[in-house]
């Protein structure tokens, strides 16, 4: 019989990052346009199906982000998921903002949403419910359509970076 010894930590605050740097999640981009039609994204790991009857997506997202303005008012927007090879867009996509649609490595997509080049799948989505939640925001969204790209091994992020799945 084993045993296991475990660290108490009291603040939950600190037992949460603590936990989830320890699980290993799915690296995903969510990109909308802003009030201006301007293309708008950012870098999640909380993307999780809800069923396929009906197909439904949901993602939590910070109402102080940079991109909740766009997210918040958004009736679509486009779930890209990432493989290893995307490890510099979902860098990219996660740092400045003013910087994110810079050069050509996107297209309009349907509902002119800007589609990022070379991922493993996107997903086109209509918003149906908004939950916030404190200084956050649960997005649960009707799958409309979705873009199968070419597979490729899973880009991770665990322990605050990007990681593929034969380093952990």
């Amino acid at each position: 019989m084993s045993t296991h010894t475990y660290e108490a930590i009291q603040e939950p605050s600190e037992a949460l990052k603590a936990t989830f740097r320890r699980h290993a999640s799915g690296v995903a981009i969510l990109t909308a346009l802003d009030e201006t039609g301007l293309p708008v994204a950012f870098t999640a790991t909380s993307v999780t199906s809800l069923g396929a009857n009906p197909p439904l997506v949901s993602f939590n997202m910070s109402r102080g982000s940079s991109a909740w303005s766009a997210f918040g008012s958004a009736s679509h927007v486009a779930l890209h998921t990432l493989g290893t090879e995307n490890l510099a867009l979902a860098i990219k996509m996660s740092e400045d903002n003013t910087q994110r649609f810079i050069n050509t490595d996107w297209s309009a997509g349907p509902f002119g949403l800007p589609i990022l080049n070379s991922v493993t799948s996107v997903l086109i989505l209509k918003i149906r419910e908004i939950v916030s939640v404190e200084s956050n925001a649960v997005l649960i969204a009707d799958v409309v359509e979705g873009l199968i790209g070419v597979e490729q091994r899973p880009l991770l992020y665990f322990q605050r970076g990007y990681v593929s799945s034969d380093q952990i």
